[in-house]
């Protein structure tokens, strides 16, 4: 026996005609899916920044926004904790280390793309991918007994001899320093720059090239006038993800630095960066104020990197902007 039509029963029936096509095709269910990823990264990201402000709420009490410029570090007399020191060799080995890294990284990425011969693109790509693959204690090993002594103390040394005048580059020339760890960080961040700036050169339409070559350019001129600016926001990107690698790198840093709280200017001395300091230093910290300044160094360096990316994001826009005008 048939039910009586009603309202209710052809609207039922709609509502069940519409949940099958909506299983059926699937795009919901997909979108419900990234969208729930999307948001379990966002609040990651909280979690970790509010774990992170909660667990150094003695610091923040005791030493304020002093704990930011103030180079007094001493958990055992005076119990009083600055963060000065490890700021600013943070920022100069990273800063040194991307300094070195994008001409060379950007130069490595335009040879695999544009001009290495078909029989050595990939081996060298490949070659180039895997050094992103070694750990950063093997770096760190490497760099101690072998790089060390065999590059940083002789380029120090020069540097000294002849920038001497320079306070960047007074000596006396110490192994474990400033240089050795942007040096590290350097060859640490090579890899991603130059892999992801390789791909975003690759994936530029070949009509680009060939529109260049058509007007009369040299290769050298589609490469710097065509290709490179095409792929600024792309190349942009991968120099940030650089960055972002070398303020947070640890152990290889910590095991070539130095781990001396040094204040000169110059890169030639020891020095510290947050992440060594906190790599150091996390074990020792007996007593709870001297645990939430370790904690707060950690809270300062994710708000650092946080800001810097969000600067790269802003520089990105502007970019594409430029170019799209």
């Amino acid at each position: 026996m048939e039910k009586p039509f009603t309202q209710e029963n052809l609207l039922f029936n709609n509502l069940k005609i519409r949940f099958r096509s909506l299983w059926r095709h699937g795009d919901p269910i997909f979108f419900g899916l990234i969208f729930l990823a999307a948001l379990l990264v966002i609040a990651l990201v909280i979690s970790i920044g509010y774990e992170l402000w909660a667990n150094s709420t003695l610091s923040r009490q005791a030493f304020g926004i002093g704990f930011l410029t103030t180079s007094v570090w001493d958990p055992n007399l005076s119990k009083q904790f600055g963060a000065l020191p490890y700021i600013l060799g943070t920022l100069v080995t990273s800063i040194v280390a991307i300094i070195l890294a994008v001409p060379i990284g950007l130069g490595a990425a335009v040879f695999l793309s544009e001009l290495a011969p078909g029989w050595l693109r990939a081996p060298l790509g490949l070659l180039v991918e895997l050094l992103a693959a070694v750990p950063s204690v093997v770096y760190g090993i490497w760099g101690l007994f072998a790089f060390i002594p065999q590059v940083v103390k002789p380029v120090g040394e020069w540097m000294s001899h002849t920038f001497g005048f320079i306070p960047f580059f007074k000596g006396p020339v110490y192994g474990p320093s400033r240089l050795a760890a942007a040096f590290i960080l350097t060859i640490m961040i090579l890899p991603t720059i130059t892999a992801i700036s390789r791909d975003v050169l690759r994936a530029i339409p070949n009509a680009q090239r060939e529109a260049s070559f058509a007007l009369g350019s040299t290769q050298w001129e589609m490469i710097s006038r065509s290709l490179i600016p095409n792929g600024l926001s792309g190349i942009m990107g991968a120099i940030i993800l650089g960055l972002g690698r070398a303020l947070g790198e640890t152990m290889a840093v910590t095991m070539v630095i130095g781990n001396n709280l040094d204040l000169s200017a110059s890169l030639l001395h020891p020095g510290y960066t947050m992440a060594s300091i906190i790599a150091n230093e996390f074990t020792e910290a007996t007593y709870d104020l001297y645990l939430h300044a370790l904690i707060e160094i950690g809270l300062i360096l994710f708000a650092m990197t946080l800001m810097i990316n969000l600067i790269a994001r802003l520089l990105i826009w502007r970019v594409q902007n430029r170019l799209h005008t």
